[in-house]
């Protein structure tokens, strides 16, 4: 048996001039190392990128994806022209804001919590994991079951205090409440175990000298540990908005129909773009959903860092 090896360049000795072969290793080995992560990204995040944005200026249908015809900009005009488009755009942001909105809030409370000497910390802390760690399908037909009309626990809830049965699947705002619901389930304890990372890197001499000022913790809270969460609440923020514009698996499972609702009611963006896709076969269609989208998410991304820059300069200029 033959056995080869690969010559590696050997380091010079001290006082020597490098070879030509070492220094050649020397500029191209941290190329070398990065390589995997940027060729995977390529093959599997850039190129889908651009061919979706190719496949976007064509009429192409499911059934022959081999046949395209030029459209240009006919797929966005089209799309800008239905109805049911902004329907979805509109649900998007409502479903968005009422599930970061609390989810934020709430998970913002439970990392205050949780960042004092409580007893079985580090089983609460492991505990809120455990709705991030459940399976999307798995969540959804669970909270589907608690929303039922007729036999749900929520509505029976709401009989014992004298409400009647609330229809969660049919109304508008009771179902995008029902599907905001399971995304809060879900993300409030990651969220909330960030933001206990980032309470747990703020000084302790900050609240020792809040403390000998004579503040409460409620100003302690307000004066000292929010101002240092600051650039993780802009993280979460961005993150959740992401989240907010693909949310795709909630509302798809939460009654199995791809249309969201029979006035389209909860219908998402994502939503709509796989009805457009694998609905009505109009790949064509769905590719220029998949770039609205890409870029509504860059729009609200650099809003959200403007506002954070402003405030960051009004600050520093007091």
């Amino acid at each position: 048996m033959t056995l080869t090896a690969t010559a590696k360049p050997v380091s010079p000795q001290p006082g020597a001039r490098p070879s030509a072969a070492y220094r050649t290793w020397r500029t191209l080995s941290p190329y070398a190392f990065v390589a995997p992560f940027f060729t995977l990204f390529a093959a599997f995040g850039l190129f889908p990128l651009i061919y979706t944005a190719f496949v976007s200026l064509y009429r192409v249908e499911l059934q022959t994806p081999g046949e395209m015809e030029w459209r240009g900009l006919g797929n966005y005009t089209a799309l800008f022209g239905d109805e049911i488009f902004w329907t979805a755009l509109r649900n998007t942001f409502t479903i968005g804001v009422l599930s970061t909105v609390p989810q934020l809030v709430m998970a913002l409370g439970l990392a205050h919590l949780l960042n004092y000497r409580l007893r079985g910390r580090t089983f609460l802390r492991t505990a809120m994991l455990l709705p991030y760690a459940t399976s999307v399908a798995a969540a959804t037909l669970v909270f589907a079951q608690l929303f039922g009309r007729d036999f749900g626990l929520i509505n029976y809830v709401l009989g014992l205090v004298g409400f009647g049965p609330v229809d969660w699947q049919a109304g508008t705002v009771a179902s995008q409440i029902a599907v905001s619901s399971i995304v809060v389930w879900r993300w409030t304890g990651y969220n909330a175990l960030i933001y206990l990372a980032g309470m747990q890197s703020i000084p302790s001499e900050l609240y020792e000298a809040a403390a000998m000022d004579g503040a409460s913790r409620w100003r302690q809270f307000i004066h000292v540990t929010l101002p240092g969460l600051r650039p993780t609440i802009l993280f979460t923020v961005v993150v959740s908005t992401i989240g907010a514009t693909q949310l795709f698996g909630e509302p798809l499972l939460f009654e199995g129909s791809i249309s969201g609702g029979i006035s389209h009611q909860y219908q998402t963006l994502g939503l709509y773009m796989y009805e457009q896709g694998w609905g009505f076969f109009h790949l064509g269609r769905a590719a220029a959903i998949a770039w609205v989208m890409f870029l509504l998410i860059l729009v609200l991304v650099g809003v959200n860092a403007l506002i954070a820059h402003r405030r960051s300069r009004k600050e520093a200029g007091r």
